[in-house]
């Protein structure tokens, strides 16, 4: 008996995959080929367009980590937090695509980009945003529970507060590595060497913290 594959569920395509992950929506946000003045093009898009999936993914578990944390239960905002970190992680894995930008075809495509800027993305800004209010969840937690900082790092390693606290370095870690690769990329494919200026702001990246009071109980406890 032959199956039948037609689409049941409502929306644009000729099967349920294709509606379901609107696949002719997203193959569509590309620059077309008559459109692009470089074939790298359509490298550059896919790479960065991918970026703020994940970067969406990530700022989505971070959120949804925040509420836990607030209902008090750090042990379900845990894998939220490596969840997270692996998108973050697989950012950073493709930003290898680059290393098939030359400078010259980068400086062919420039005006392609306009005044266009990685610090302007969206996904990034979710994400720091959600960050920012995890670190305040999770000061908000220790107090409520009556936790120093300045001992958590004594606690029992199975303790969901530790595991937390731990994934959250682990997220700064992965946001510092990644930001610092990106960094060194635009320095490769753009054609020129780190002044002093730029080498304070790579400095600047790889010091970023989101969590800075974790960083600093981390070496507190081993040098106590």
């Amino acid at each position: 008996m032959k199956r039948d594959h037609s689409p049941v569920l409502p929306g644009d395509g000729a099967t349920d995959y294709a509606r379901y992950m609107r696949t002719d929506t997203l193959l569509d946000l590309q620059r077309r080929p008559e459109e692009m003045i470089h074939r790298d093009e359509l490298l550059f898009q896919v790479v960065h367009q991918s970026t703020e999936l994940w970067l969406k993914l990530a700022a989505a578990e971070l959120t949804e980590a925040v509420a836990r944390v607030h209902a008090g239960e750090p042990a379900a905002a845990e894998p939220l937090l490596a969840r997270a970190a692996l998108g973050v992680r697989l950012v950073t894995d493709q930003l290898e695509m680059f290393r098939y930008l030359s400078p010259a075809d980068f400086e062919a495509m420039q005006p392609a980009l306009g005044k266009g800027s990685g610090a302007e993305s969206p996904g990034w800004r979710q994400v720091q945003a959600a960050s920012r209010q995890l670190g305040r969840a999770f000061t908000d937690h220790l107090a409520a529970h009556g936790i120093a900082l300045a001992t958590l790092r004594a606690t029992d390693p199975t303790n969901p507060v530790h595991l937390l606290a731990e994934a959250m370095v682990e997220w700064d870690e992965r946001v510092s590595l990644w930001r610092a690769r990106h960094y060194q990329v635009a320095l490769r494919i753009g054609g020129h060497a780190a002044t002093g200026a730029e080498a304070t702001m790579l400095a600047k990246l790889v010091g970023h913290r989101f969590f800075p009071e974790l960083w600093q109980a981390r070496v507190k406890s081993v040098q106590g």
